[in-house]
């Protein structure tokens, strides 16, 4: 096989296997990725999620974990839409003062 002259880009932190434990931890600290997302893909519920995460990650990661997704509206589409609406109503509001 021929190799290509143009460098390879590396990711920092490659998205595992999604059928592998890995990928359970990988997308529970991905922001992008609902809880919603995870269950419907590997069929584990958030506090499933949770247990693998407090059962592979060291007390304080965990703790750091806990507090980003706790903090972070993202995780959970109800929230992550209810704060994408409030954002569009202050907008409109804006948009509309002289």
């Amino acid at each position: 096989m021929k190799k290509s002259h143009r460098p390879q880009t590396r990711v920092k932190n490659p998205e595992p296997k999604q059928g592998s434990p890995d990928w359970v931890i990988w997308a529970a600290w991905a922001d992008r990725i609902t809880f919603e997302e995870i269950k419907s893909k590997t069929g584990k519920s958030e506090n499933e999620v949770i247990k693998i995460m407090r059962k592979s990650l060291k007390p304080s990661s965990f703790r750091l974990w806990r507090k980003r997704v706790h903090s972070k509206s993202i995780k959970h589409r109800k929230k992550f839409e209810a704060f994408r609406k409030n954002i569009r109503v202050k907008i409109n509001k804006n948009d509309y003062r002289s």
